[in-house]
């Protein structure tokens, strides 16, 4: 893959970038295409996502579904409010 874009997001705690992480996981490998790919990966409080794309177009669309998954996670798992970096 030619583009690349990681971030990551800080939770108060383990337990709650777990909760996103479990909500997540399930879609890796789900929504992938043939232009682009993620990886999800939790280290204690932080949940980190990592997205491959063929062209900026897909890295764009990956990003932007990536976040609003983790958003709607956040939300679901009452984390509405929590601090992300």
């Amino acid at each position: 893959m030619a583009h690349r874009v990681q971030f990551s997001l800080t939770y108060a705690d383990a337990e709650a970038a777990q909760r996103v992480e479990r909500a997540l996981r399930p879609e890796v490998g789900d929504i992938d295409g043939d232009r682009s790919r993620a990886e999800v990966e939790r280290d204690g409080p932080t949940l980190g996502i990592e997205i491959e794309a063929e062209d900026l177009v897909a890295l764009r669309a990956g990003l932007n579904t990536w976040l609003t998954l983790a958003s709607v996670a956040e939300r679901a798992g009452g984390l509405a409010g929590a601090d992300a970096a």
